[in-house]
């Protein structure tokens, strides 16, 4: 699998960055940045792509896409 292919990542965690992404883009972030961070913050969230075998139950962590809001309204 070559670098930066998504091919190993679920419908939702696609859908989560493009959200990201679109927010990172909103808000002034460069295309190419805001894809990069989107992704970051995916792989953050959830580990990197799709999990099989043991401790694919796991919960997601929520911390890193909540916190950019929570910094930007103190």
């Amino acid at each position: 699998m070559p670098q930066g292919d998504k091919s190993k990542y679920t419908e939702k965690q696609k859908r989560q960055a493009e959200y990201i992404e679109k927010g990172y883009e909103s808000r002034g972030v460069s295309e190419p940045e805001a894809e990069k961070r989107a992704w970051a913050t995916v792989n953050k969230m959830h580990g990197g792509g799709k999990k099989g075998g043991s401790g694919t139950g796991k919960s997601v962590n929520k911390q890193p896409a909540r916190k950019g809001g929570r910094q930007s309204h103190r």
